[in-house]
């Protein structure tokens, strides 16, 4: 079975100054059933050999949704602890805006480049599956991270959570805050991201239980992991339902807009918002009271794994097919799940109780 882990504290947590108050969205995504059981992603085919050793030089490279971003710049420099302990090279390229195809042009240069992984988060699950498979013929292993494409283009998809465990999570911590009654919204990321639709989903099917009854979804608005534009619509959803009793937001970005917006406003304490963030941009309204709780897994660690999953596959350790076993450094042992999905491990909750903890 996958080692599910959490974050931790101390000396295995990272101390991450670089992550400020506007860090972005979560790309972190699971797929839903894709009725695919084959059992592993693009590819999968071959005889894997666990005992192979790793492959010193290998070439790898980050494709983030966006650089010059918190949460990814956590996270790939976990990829590059990675790198640098594998004795590889490790590079980072990616657009500034997270647009669906703005991440074509830099896959293509990177297999120009002749990378021997490609390890990217997805903008969009369709836009950039082309590239990618151009990219495996050249001879590069592809992994995903935080958000996936289609099964088909890459060969594993390292998940830092299962979409169900996100959304169990989130729907369960604004009960709690609000008393397991009345209207509440969810502020998301970009409309095509991937990983928020499939934990939206999961949401609103989860809320059809009998104990969320009395809770009412209003709507899901959009703030395009964009700060400003999440501190706005926090906003426009106050005005537009002034019964509302708590927001969701499951995007880094947009529960620390939506956390700014209401500790300055007449709704800090009555209206609840939990979603998934990070100790650092979190801590002052944990703190100050407009933030009961929230949840997020280690980045770098996602980065970190990552990292070590396409090692795995450069070095014929793993093909991507379920069952396959691989050892991630300090993390330990995972094993390949269906359609090639390794997982991380469940999200941690954060209150005042545990946050000074934690230091990224």
């Amino acid at each position: 079975m996958s080692r599910y882990r959490g974050l931790r504290a101390g000396a295995t947590a990272f101390t991450l100054a670089a992550l400020l108050l506007g860090s972005t969205a979560c790309g972190g995504t699971t797929r839903e059933n894709s009725g695919n059981d084959s059992g592993g992603g693009a590819q999968a085919s071959g005889a894997a050999n666990p005992d192979a050793k790793l492959k010193e030089g290998l070439k790898i490279a980050f494709l983030p949704k966006q650089v010059n971003n918190p949460y990814f710049t956590t996270s790939d420099n976990g990829g590059k602890e990675a790198v640098t302990e594998i004795k590889g090279e490790f590079k980072e390229v990616g657009p500034s805006e997270a647009s669906a195809s703005s991440q074509v042009s830099y896959i293509n240069t990177l297999s120009q480049q002749g990378m021997d992984v490609i390890v990217t988060s997805a903008n969009d699950p369709n836009a950039i599956c082309g590239a990618l498979n151009q990219a495996k013929t050249a001879g590069a292993k592809i992994v995903t991270f935080d958000s996936d494409t289609k099964p088909e283009c890459r060969q594993i998809f390292v998940n830092q959570v299962t979409a169900e465990g996100i959304a169990e999570n989130q729907v369960k911590l604004i009960s709690q805050q609000i008393g397991g009654e009345g209207e509440v919204a969810i502020l998301s990321a970009t409309a095509n991201a991937t990983n928020q639709n499939a934990w939206i989903a999961l949401m609103k099917e989860e809320l059809k239980k009998p104990e969320y009854s009395k809770i009412k979804l209003v709507t899901v608005a959009y703030g395009n992991d964009e700060d400003q534009k999440s501190f706005q619509e926090t906003q426009g959803l106050l005005q537009s339902y002034p019964n509302l009793k708590g927001i969701i937001s499951p995007t880094t970005v947009g529960v620390a807009a939506a956390a700014r917006y209401l500790s300055g406003s007449q709704y800090k304490g009555k209206v609840k918002l939990t979603g998934l963030g990070t100790p650092n941009q979190m801590r002052e309204y944990v703190k100050d009271g407009t933030v009961d709780a929230f949840a997020l897994w280690n980045p770098a660690d996602l980065g970190y794994l990552a990292a070590y999953a396409g090692a795995a596959l450069a070095s014929g350790q793993i093909t991507g097919a379920e069952g396959d076993k691989f050892t991630a450094g300090k993390l330990g042992e995972f094993t390949v799940g269906k359609d090639g999905i390794v997982v991380l491990g469940p999200p941690t909750v954060f209150d005042k109780s545990n946050i000074d903890q934690f230091k990224f």
